[in-house]
């Protein structure tokens, strides 16, 4: 299994970067983890085929988390030609942000009668969810969006991976991603703490009880991109895959 991120930047584009996003690919095809709102055009710099996407799992309502789904599914619609169904998961409140969101962006595209079958699902925290071959597990965090923010916990063939999403340190993170063969982390900043972000310093003193058997960190800030290189550890780049 590997994993390629298609987007591993902060919601304002630091160090020239797209907005989160993950491309999953399993046993079974490959899934999203995020979709920005840049999340289209990463697909088609790093040749990924929307089509072979069967799922997308969101870990938050913010734009730059959430923002490129209207775009991925007009583009399905009109481009793309899709025919195969899409399960889109997220928090509460999913269903009616995006369509928020869309009727906003594109006035009517909800109304459209479209030749695929789309699945809007609602997640729980501390529940686990089956998702088109993967089980996905929640945990409620700490970054206000207006609605609960999640970090998930995914087990697809055999391995565990986490991402913490964006929230400032909970204690609740741990036990999302403790033992994971892959824990994706936010590091907003190197060692500044700040409310609703997690920094550097914070995570690599909590990792030990955490126990992942590989961390990489996204999300940075223009002090985290200029400082990460002398701070160790790995660092996500765009169009970087690594396998789990």
């Amino acid at each position: 299994m590997d994993l390629q991120f298609l987007g591993s930047g902060d919601a304002f584009g630091s160090g020239g970067r797209f907005n989160t996003c993950f491309l999953v690919r399993d046993g079974r095809g490959g899934f999203l983890i995020d979709c920005g709102a840049s999340s289209m055009i990463a697909l088609r710099k790093f040749g990924v085929d929307p089509n072979g996407v069967r799922a997308i799992v969101i870990s938050h309502l913010h734009g730059d988390h959430f923002g490129g789904l209207p775009f991925f599914i007009l583009d399905a619609q009109l481009v793309s030609r899709r025919t195969a169904p899409l399960v889109i998961a997220g928090p509460p409140g999913l269903h009616h942000r995006l369509e928020t969101a869309m009727e906003t962006f594109f006035p009517g595209s909800t109304r459209v009668e479209r030749r695929f079958a789309l699945d809007i699902r609602e997640m729980q925290p501390r529940e686990t969810h089956g998702i088109e071959g993967i089980e996905v597990t929640p945990y409620l965090m700490r970054h206000p969006c207006g609605a609960p923010p999640f970090a998930l916990r995914i087990e697809v063939d055999g391995k565990v991976l986490c991402y913490s999403g964006d929230t400032e340190w909970v204690d609740a993170l741990a036990e999302a991603a403790r033992g994971a063969d892959l824990f994706i982390a936010e590091a907003y900043f190197a060692d500044k703490a700040i409310k609703f972000h997690l920094d550097y310093a914070t995570l690599v003193a909590h990792l030990p009880e955490i126990g992942a058997k590989r961390v990489i960190v996204t999300h940075m800030s223009p002090d985290m991109l200029s400082r990460h290189a002398t701070l160790g550890g790995e660092a996500a780049e765009d169009g970087m895959v690594v396998s789990i």
